[in-house]
């Protein structure tokens, strides 16, 4: 179901101008969509840090009273030779920009955007965690960090009786890059979902996966976008010969029995899309069901 999908919002302000933003978010919203994801960084590459959330917050003033959520981050805006960082100053301050941009006195989700070791983890979880206490932020989140320091900052909040980072969100997909193999565009080093990721969620029910890029740029649709060669390898080429036969079963293009598969396995896909047509796509994904048997042959390895 489309409640289940995350609208991405990365180019809006930027390539993608307003008028276009906002027909995606109605489009979004007419589905049954809720939750948009954007970021105090986007898009600084554009023109500005900022406009992403500038964009969304004069939607939402044209929209007053609309059923929606808003996600930000905070964390990665360049800053000097580096990038701002997850400093208890830096996050404040942030969260006063953000949520004047929107036009909103809370936020429903906060993430943690990038890892910012030159910050104790102490600071960061008391950080956050005291947003939560002060409902500036509804839930917290760790973008792009190792499990073991999901952990670590998890165990610091409950020593401390704060509340914990209980969302995560990663790159991850139907195919993955070769282990230890740089892909181009990806500036994380722990920013991909892994086998330890799946065995800490399996562990931890009351942990939520959001996935950014999980259709890899649409390398799964079209001709002109071919994946990475970090994925290729012999598992790719088996996982793509079964995501065909499943997609020729069930009248749909691969992109979007990946997403099914995902929300089948309670991960929420962040859609990226710059056009009505490649949400619609999205949204009828949503509504995919596979059967167990088409279940079972995605599941295994190639």
């Amino acid at each position: 179901m489309a409640e289940a999908l995350v609208l991405g919002t990365m180019y809006f302000g930027g390539r993608i101008d307003t008028a276009t933003s906002f027909a995606l978010v109605d489009r979004f919203v007419a589905a049954g969509g809720r939750m948009l994801d954007t970021a105090n960084a986007y898009a600084f590459w554009a023109g500005g840090s900022g406009l992403s959330e500038t964009a969304i917050g004069e939607w939402l003033r044209a929209n007053p009273g609309a059923d929606v959520e808003v996600a930000s981050k905070v964390g990665m805006t360049p800053a000097g030779d580096g990038v701002e960082g997850l400093g208890a100053d830096v996050v404040r301050r942030e969260l006063v920009g953000s949520l004047d941009r929107l036009g909103l006195d809370r936020l429903d989700v906060y993430w943690a955007h990038g890892e910012d070791r030159s910050t104790p983890d102490e600071e960061v979880v008391e950080t956050f965690g005291a947003l939560v206490q002060e409902e500036l932020v509804g839930r917290i989140g760790l973008s792009n960090h190792p499990t073991w320091r999901v952990e670590r900052m998890r165990m610091l909040a409950q020593q401390r009786g704060l509340p914990e980072f209980d969302l995560l969100q990663l790159t991850t997909s139907y195919v993955e890059p070769r282990p230890g193999a740089h892909v181009e565009g990806k500036d994380h080093p722990y920013g991909f979902a892994n086998l330890e990721t799946a065995d800490y969620l399996a562990a931890h029910p009351d942990v939520g996966l959001w996935a950014y890029s999980p259709l890899i740029q649409g390398a799964y649709d079209r001709d002109d976008r071919p994946l990475p060669t970090a994925y290729d390898h012999p598992g790719t080429s088996g996982r793509l010969a079964v995501l065909g036969e499943v997609a020729a079963e069930l009248g749909a293009k691969p992109g979007q029995v990946v997403l099914a598969w995902l929300l089948a396995r309670d991960v929420r896909p962040i859609i990226g899309t710059s056009s009505i047509a490649q949400l619609d796509e999205a949204i009828e994904a949503a509504a995919l069901t596979l059967t167990e048997d088409q279940r079972r042959r995605l599941d295994e390895p190639a």
